[in-house]
């Protein structure tokens, strides 16, 4: 049996980042996403090599867009989370909800 590869906690946040972006689903926007959304500054380099491992697994896949002329004639390269990369996210969401669920010190925010 093989043995199960789970998401680390950055490989978790860019997958939902990119869930969220939707069709601005490019490395820029992610980056931007994260920080907004967890208060956490991810450097642009960790968010592309982050891209490519989850492209490598199944759960994300990309595709250039059209070169424009602000990017010096480059295309971006943007990012959709696959039905797999769905499902990994569902399941991680419910396991993190299972294993806090009866924490009393998450629920009364004493340290």
């Amino acid at each position: 049996m093989r043995k199960r590869d789970y998401l680390s906690q950055l490989e978790l946040m860019v997958l939902l980042a990119t869930m969220s972006s939707g069709r601005d689903a490019y490395g820029v926007h992610i980056s931007r996403n994260i920080a907004e959304k967890s208060g956490r500054d991810i450097a642009l380099a960790s968010v592309y090599a982050t891209l490519e491992r989850l492209e490598r697994k199944g759960l994300v896949r990309s595709a250039l867009g059209e070169p424009t002329a602000e990017r010096g004639g480059k295309a971006r390269t943007y990012f959709t989370v696959t039905v797999a990369g769905i499902q990994e996210a569902r399941e991680a969401h419910a396991t993190l909800l299972r294993l806090s669920a009866d924490l009393p010190a998450l629920k009364s925010g004493a340290v």
